[in-house]
């Protein structure tokens, strides 16, 4: 099959060379060949320089393939997204973008086009777990998600490294997070009610609301549900100050004989000092818990992810299990393991028999392993 890649960063590149290693006639598209680096010189993969940002552009250059995965910034997400299905093609999106995904429905329908969208880690597999959970009990009770991409050493005074788009990192600080209680959706404020948790093979991190849920609020009929971003201690405490003086504003403030976009300039200056250097490591920790009544006992059921750098291939684990969660679900699309078509989240996909077990599967294969638990409690 041939298969198109939007954006070929950290994240993008890991797809292309997944799919490539799997068989597949792969083509990585950027505006800046610079990108094509992260290739490493791979002759199985076609590079095609593109505005990715101008919608005629992507419409003109997905036409020629079986099937396109999104893995642009979130402010480009929904654009690219949108012209892809135009041009009628297929896509797998990673980018997590702020405009309501359901706006998309009567547009792959139109054009007779599947989108599935944030398929990445979380949102990603944890929609997929979440949906799972959700037909696997038979009254769900509650569904949590602590998630977090870690640098394997604390450095100070952030300690924390970016390892995707900087503004989609300054966005866990800023967007209003949506959780579920008793049944109604409560908006709480980014960075709020931060709790402390242990999470074996790395210590004590802290974790604050984030808006992760997204679809989830609308899709599934779980009367608690919430996400939680994990951060090493203190992190939340710097970016709350950050936020709270005004340096993660999204509105222009005039300085002198310019406008600046606070939020815009942060991330500019302080992706140089938080970008993963060479030679650092990072890891990416989620635990996914769900309760709830199954067979007439109430029960726990756990999944943990511990995953890291890959020192053989120099993939970071972001790119690992955010991407290869897409190109997993990449693989089952296209050997028709998913039947559904349209606009497609991935909770639904969840709630699939069988279908959180295959995606396993495909994991395991990629070397991303996720170790589940039951218990009664």
């Amino acid at each position: 099959m041939s298969i198109v890649v939007l954006g070929c960063g950290l994240v993008g590149s890991a797809m292309a060379l997944d799919l490539a290693r799997h068989g597949h006639e792969v083509t990585a598209a950027d505006v800046d060949d610079a990108a094509f680096t992260r290739l490493g010189g791979n002759t199985r993969i076609k590079a095609a320089v593109c505005d990715l940002a101008t919608a005629e552009e992507v419409r003109q250059l997905v036409r020629g393939f079986d099937l396109v995965i999104g893995a642009v910034p979130g402010w480009l997400g929904y654009q690219t997204v949108s012209a892809t299905l135009e041009a009628g093609r297929d896509i797998i999106d990673i980018s997590f973008f702020p405009e309501d995904p359901f706006d998309l429905q009567e547009l792959a329908e139109q054009n007779g086009a599947t989108a599935v969208l944030d398929c990445g880690v979380a949102p990603g597999f944890s929609h997929v777990a979440f949906g799972h959970l959700s037909r696997w009990f038979d009254e769900p009770q509650s569904l949590a998600c602590f998630v977090g991409g870690l640098p394997a050493v604390r450095v100070q005074p952030f300690e924390y490294r970016i390892v995707f788009s900087a503004l989609d990192v300054m966005e866990e600080y800023t967007r209003p997070a949506r959780i579920v209680e008793k049944g109604e959706v409560v908006v709480k404020e980014a960075l709020s009610e931060v709790e402390e948790i242990d999470f074996p093979g790395v210590g004590t991190l802290e974790a604050f609301n984030s808006d992760g849920l997204r679809s989830l609020v609308r899709t599934l009929q779980v009367p608690n549900m919430i996400e939680k971003t994990l951060r090493y201690p203190g992190h939340a405490t710097k970016m709350k100050f950050l936020r709270e003086v005004g340096f993660l504003g999204k509105e222009p403030v005039q300085v002198d004989d310019a406008e600046v976009v606070p939020l815009h300039l942060t991330a500019k200056l302080l992706f140089p000092q938080l970008a993963l250097r060479r030679g650092e490591e990072d890891l990416t920790v989620m635990r996914i818990t769900g309760t709830g009544i199954k067979a007439g006992r109430r029960q726990r059921v756990t999944y943990i992810l511990l995953d890291r750098f890959d020192p053989v291939t120099g993939i970071t684990s972001m790119a690992r299990t955010t991407g290869y969660t897409a190109t997993a679900v990449a693989e089952l699309f296209l050997q028709g393991k998913i039947a559904r078509r349209g606009l497609i989240l991935p909770e639904m996909l969840g709630q699939e028999e069988g279908f959180i077990e295959l995606l396993l599967g495909e994991l395991a294969e990629r070397g991303v392993v996720y170790e589940r638990s039951v218990e009664t409690v």
